[in-house]
């Protein structure tokens, strides 16, 4: 690993496969969201969010919910007719 830059609180690690490591001075890895919050810090990486998930979500829980509804009226039909 090639050391990027080093500060009395931590060090940063460029590994081989060109992600980045993070280790406290106490030589311990740092890792979730405090490793992201130094390297956003670092400018060494860039966070975007990802695109209208909710979107898509209320989409697919609307359609089955038409399906069942159009299912649900030749059954209520047939019944009239048994009558």
């Amino acid at each position: 690993m090639k050391l990027v830059k080093k500060t009395a609180e931590y060090s940063i690690y460029k590994r081989a496969d060109e992600r980045y490591a993070v280790k406290g001075a106490d030589k311990k890895p740092i890792n979730g969201e405090e490793k992201v919050k130094i390297l956003l810090a670092e400018e060494l990486i860039k966070v975007t969010l990802p695109a209208a998930p909710a979107e898509e979500e209320a989409a697919e829980e609307e359609a089955p919910a038409e399906e069942a509804a159009a299912e649900e009226t030749p059954a209520e039909e047939e019944a009239g007719e048994e009558e």
